[in-house]
């Protein structure tokens, strides 16, 4: 069975809390289940005797501007390790045991990714190595950088979908720093729920299952699907042992599910992962020099907790560096910046110096750190650009509004109603305007379509539209305020309000429940974590081939979508032909009643 990356959070909302939990991570307090004889190591932070309660108290008081509220969660305890099979893939079941090239790249790793995220907000980080299987505890203070409060809300999630959502992509960002070493990411939708940091503790140090299935009556059968396997073994008396083992039901069904969807995974599918875990090995070459092994080459001596030499007494933590010497007092960050700094040199020549004693390799990684931390101030610091719609002409509606009329066949009324909510509206062009919309309604970006002239094919995008997160969509039918229950991708916007006639017309009055008709011209820009959570998603992309091979992949990332064929060209081609159909049966109704006369 793959290793899997386990990472769960935990707030931390008193300085009693933080103590009493410092008062188990740092040791300060008996544990019976941990071996006295071995070490355990700090990965951040200083051995200098600092309480926790102390770090974050003064990493509170000097970054964020109001005193924090009476409910805020002060601390964040990241706990983060991997399945016993990653740390002794030979025999999982030796508990306090693990090969130590292993548990020394998933410390490696994981620091990496806790600087990476986090930077100095993480104020400490212990590598348990005394207990069943290594794990760490990381304390983050969760400060928001834009409004310097405290919000476990803006870094981790609230409650509800939202918290999902950001702890998903957490996980995702966790299992691709560790995904280099052979280890995975959990199955991703599951409806396995989250446990809380301690009972993952407690999964994570018990007994792996090799010594439960070694009862041949839990066994599984030849063929057995994984479902009829679970249902047989929650009835045998020693299900509660695997239950207590795996700490929740929740969690076997979790590796349960993913085994079953490892087998159906294609062979195409595998490759792309080969690939994947390739491209992130290469990712290593990214991380800067160590400023240590600089402030060596520089001829700088370690004395006392501090690099001396050259007229500089430079305290060096992590990616970051400050000089105490009083013609200096200040600081930097990276290997580019400290070369810059002690040799007194211009960029181009620090990158030479550092080519001259760690080779281009070094030099490449100096260079590629430094443009991404450049990257990261000119982000913080550079305000965004904001997306302007195109100025409405009022004096031009009248010609769009009688080619999505006359033209394209939709209804006067419908038209009307899109345009007083602002969806639709004509620029200095005469083109139709097609707002699009984030799912929280705030426009992002627009899409023009040409109506002037008789054989108009324009069509494209407003300048700045953010295609990523931003869609033409409207909801239509059950309750006004209701949620919506079904989502139809089309893949235009005029496609999506012919659909929505075509429903309305063949049923002759508005869906029973509220539905949300969205254009989505290109799956990079679909919205998954949001359609994963709605019962029916239907996709009419159209029956052309493209549309037929877009539709399968939106079936694979959401199982629960339906796709549709329309029997014209597109679903705006259908309504056209259905309004001729109407048309003709009411000519023949007429002729009928006339020859009845």
């Amino acid at each position: 069975m793959a290793a899997l990356a386990i990472l769960r959070v935990e707030k931390l909302k008193s300085f009693g809390n933080v103590g009493g939990s410092e008062k188990h991570t740092a040791r300060l307090q008996d544990t019976p289940n941990a071996d006295s004889t071995k070490k355990n190591i700090r990965l951040i932070g200083q051995e200098d005797g600092t309480a926790l309660e102390d770090l974050v108290k003064t990493k509170i008081a000097s970054t964020t501007k109001h005193k924090p509220r009476k409910d805020a969660v002060l601390c964040s305890d990241i706990f983060l390790s991997a399945s016993p099979e990653y740390f002794r893939p030979h025999d999982p079941s030796k508990a306090g045991e693990w090969n130590h090239e292993r548990m020394v790249q998933f410390a490696r790793a994981s620091t990496f990714w806790l600087k990476e995220n986090y930077g100095d907000k993480c104020v400490r980080a212990e590598l348990h190595l005394d207990e069943a299987t290594p794990h760490i505890h990381a304390y983050v203070v969760p400060i928001n950088d834009k409004t310097k409060q405290l919000s476990h809300k803006e870094m981790f999630g609230g409650d509800g979908r939202a918290a999902s959502i950001k702890l998903s992509k957490l996980q995702d960002s966790y299992a691709e720093a560790l995904a280099p070493l052979g280890i995975e990411r959990g199955v991703k939708g599951s409806k396995a729920t989250h446990t809380k940091v301690k009972e993952y503790y407690q999964a994570v140090n018990s007994e792996p299952l090799s010594n439960v299935w070694s009862n041949q009556q839990l066994a599984p059968l030849p063929l057995e699907p994984a479902r009829a396997y679970v249902a047989r073994i929650q009835q045998h008396d020693d299900f509660q042992a695997i239950n207590h083992q795996l700490a929740d039901r929740a969690f076997m069904q979790e590796r349960l599910s993913r085994a079953e969807q490892r087998a159906l995974d294609s062979e195409k599918e595998r490759q792309r992962l080969e690939k994947r875990v390739q491209l992130l090995e290469s990712t290593s070459q990214l991380r800067d020099l160590p400023l240590a092994d600089v402030a060596w080459e520089l001829g700088l001596n370690y004395d006392h907790e501090r690099w001396k030499g050259h007229g500089h007494i430079i305290n060096i933590d992590g990616p970051k560096f400050y000089d105490f010497s009083p013609e200096q007092q200040k600081g930097g960050g990276g290997a580019i910046d400290l070369v810059m700094h002690v040799n007194e040199c211009s960029f181009r020549q620090a990158i030479a110096w550092l080519h001259d004693r760690f080779g281009e390799a070094g030099a490449e990684r100096a260079a590629i750190a430094h443009a991404r931390k450049m990257t990261s101030e000119i982000i913080q610091s550079q305000a965004r650009p904001q997306f302007q719609l195109p100025v409405e002409d009022n004096a031009k509606w009248q010609l769009v509004s009688d080619y999505l009329t006359q033209n394209r066949g939709i209804p006067q009324n419908f038209v009307q109603l899109l345009h007083s909510k602002g969806l639709v509206y004509a620029d200095d062009q005469q083109n139709a305007v097609f707002m699009m919309r984030n799912l929280d309604n705030q426009p992002n970006g627009a899409f023009l379509r040409g109506t002037r002239g008789e054989n108009n094919t324009f069509k494209g995008y407003q300048k700045g539209t953010q295609r990523r997160n931003s869609w033409f969509h409207f909801q239509f039918g059950g309750q006004k305020n209701a949620a919506v229950e079904k989502v139809v991708l089309c893949k235009s916007p005029i496609d999506a309000i012919s659909f929505a006639m075509l429903e309305h017309q063949l049923r002759g009055d508005v869906p029973p429940i509220r539905t949300m008709y969205m254009a989505v011209d290109d799956l990079k820009s679909l919205p998954i974590e949001e359609l994963r959570l709605l019962p029916h998603v239907q996709v009419a992309f159209g029956n052309d081939l493209a549309g037929q091979a877009a539709a399968g992949r939106v079936l694979e990332l959401l199982p629960q979508s339906k796709p549709l064929n329309c029997t014209a060209s597109d679903w705006n081609q259908q309504l056209l032909d259905y309004w001729q159909q109407l048309r003709q049966q009411q000519r023949q109704q007429h002729e009928e009643d006339d020859l009845s006369l």
